[in-house]
């Protein structure tokens, strides 16, 4: 669930409609006038594309793009009256014709100050090269908790606020369009990668049921999101990037819900109890820094299981495994995706090599469910092929764990190699429906 890093990429060169359900200010209005930060020519964004490999799949950009600061008014998991900030990427120069709107949300981030508000963003610049460069408008929500948000922590992984985020995101851009010269055709699509496939698709099945006439959602990709959180609860291996994602989602659902635990102690072992609670998003430490300063396990090379128990007491996690009326079970099933019927047609897409989300726990359960109810708008598909033809080896994945190829594989997948080939899937799904 880590940011991308994608291939190394160097940037160097380079909003009033009513959502109703809370006090304050109406859900997608606009804190701030919407402030244009740059304009990427096409062939800045060729020259970065070219020199990065991401051109093969992103395409020669057929438009110029806007990077537009937005910071619009939304609501936290209680319903309660807050705002969240983001960036729209519009597409100028060559493309005038009215754009459909791709409502982005972001992977994990553990950066609170970090902004995709920023051209030079490797997140933001994959969204210009593989969608607004080809004539998509996109907005892209930084999340409640995150950059110019005053809400005081992020929910992560919690699905009801995850998707308000991005549905008031898609308002806000609307609100925002006349004013940055952005024509929009009205058809939006949802997408998202890791902890943002988990939130788009809360936004998609949200936003179908309550406010489908006014959203216009035409399509979503959910692309290697974590669907089925409770199953992923019972696994007795731990995931990679663990000390990372379930201490964040543990001491995130106790704000939410305040009954995952009583006493901090119980849960987290000395040191990482006296901190583990207001650690994640950090003011000033990225992913490498939690690890090197020692607010994380990880610095003698742990293994996900090691990690984990360094971080969380034994019976801890046994009762997460073993009993079903464990509080985080209970609240992870609240946030499961599974049991929604799409109305749209919906793209599921992820490497069956994913260390950190891997399908066969997720996307292929999300498939299954859907399939056992008779659902026949979805599609899944896999691109581990793809990443072990351009990433492993001798075109293959490496098998021995001992080996520093199998741990710089296995440590780029889900971060680097994964994120472009599964944006290219959904592009091309988009296309059909735009």
């Amino acid at each position: 669930m880590k940011p991308y890093k994608f291939l190394g990429l160097a940037l160097a060169a380079l909003l009033s409609a009513c959502g109703g359900g809370s006090s304050g200010p109406d859900r997608g209005s606009l804190v701030e006038t919407p402030t244009t930060l740059a304009t990427l020519t096409a062939a800045q964004i060729d020259a970065s594309t070219a020199s990065s490999g991401l051109q093969a799949l992103s395409h020669k950009a057929l438009c110029d793009v806007k990077v537009v600061a937005l910071n619009y008014n939304t609501v936290g998991p209680a319903g309660e009256a807050t705002n969240s900030s983001g960036v729209m990427l519009v597409p100028a120069g060559a493309c005038t014709a009215a754009a459909p709107l791709v409502a982005y949300a972001k992977g994990t981030d553990v950066q609170k100050p970090r902004t995709l508000a920023n051209p030079q963003d490797p997140e933001t610049f994959l969204l210009v090269a593989m969608y607004a460069s080809q004539g998509y408008a996109v907005v892209a929500t930084d999340y409640l908790g995150f950059a110019k948000s005053n809400f005081p922590y992020h929910p992560y992984l919690h699905a009801d606020s995850e998707a308000s985020s991005v549905i008031d995101s898609i308002r806000a851009a609307r609100n925002a369009a006349a004013s940055v010269g952005a024509s929009l055709s009205g058809k939006v699509m949802v997408t998202g990668y890791s902890q943002g496939g988990h939130s788009a698709m809360a936004a998609m099945r949200n936003g179908e049921r309550d406010e489908g006439a006014e959203l216009n959602i035409v399509a979503g990709a959910g692309l290697a999101g974590p669907y089925n959180l409770s199953g992923s609860f019972k696994l007795t291996q731990a995931i990679a990037g663990y000390q990372f994602f379930v201490p964040y989602l543990v001491t995130s659902w106790q704000k939410v819900y305040g009954n995952i635990y009583t006493d901090v102690n119980a849960v987290f072992k000395a040191p990482y109890a006296g901190w583990i609670e207001n650690l994640l998003p950090s003011p000033t430490l990225n992913y490498t820094t939690l690890i090197t300063t020692g607010k994380l396990p990880g610095a003698n090379g742990e293994t996900p299981n090691q990690a984990r128990d360094a971080l969380f007491q034994s019976a801890f996690i046994t009762d997460v495994q073993t009993n079903n009326n464990n509080a985080l079970y209970l609240a992870a099933k609240k946030n499961d995706l599974l049991g929604w019927t799409p109305k749209a047609k919906l793209l599921l897409c992820g490497g069956a090599g994913d260390p950190t989300v891997p399908p066969a726990v997720h996307r292929d359960v999300l498939m299954a469910d859907f399939t056992a109810r008779g659902v026949t708008n979805v599609t899944a598909v896999d691109v581990d092929a793809a990443i072990q033809a351009t990433y492993g080896p001798g075109g293959a994945a490496p098998t021995d764990p001992t080996t520093a190829a199998y741990a710089n594989y296995y440590g780029n997948y889900h971060g680097t190699y994964e994120p472009p080939f599964c944006a290219a899937q959904a592009r091309a799904f988009f296309d059909t429906v735009k």
